[in-house]
């Protein structure tokens, strides 16, 4: 459990195209090669620490003829961004994401005294 000082929450959110590989044959949707796809993000301001972030699809477009797997990690959290994750593996194909995120945390207030 995070306990965050109720004056210094800070709550910032965003929508992302992780990607769309139906057009031009990409690797998600051949189901060969690479199935990750990474974007980095950057919040619209700093974070006095990482904060807890969620993600959530918001457009997931996938053949119907495999399992649908997915996996959606927010890795490398810092006070300034992190970076969306979208996994997918075996026969799974899957045309294009969109994903949505929400980070919450403390914010750094006038009062931070930063020694050194």
């Amino acid at each position: 459990m995070r306990r965050l000082n109720a004056s210094l929450i800070g709550i910032d959110q965003g929508e992302v195209e992780v990607f769309s590989d139906f057009a031009d044959g990409g690797d998600m949707w051949t189901g060969s090669g690479a199935r990750e796809r990474r974007r980095a993000v950057r919040f619209s301001e700093p974070f006095r620490a990482p904060p807890s972030v969620q993600l959530t699809l918001t457009l997931w477009d996938m053949d119907h003829s495999a399992n649908i797997r997915a996996d959606l990690q927010a890795e490398n959290v810092s006070e300034t961004g992190f970076e969306m994750v979208f996994r997918t593996w075996s026969d799974s194909r899957i045309a294009r994401v969109r994903m949505a995120w929400l980070a919450i945390g403390e914010l750094g207030s006038e009062e931070d005294w930063e020694l050194y």
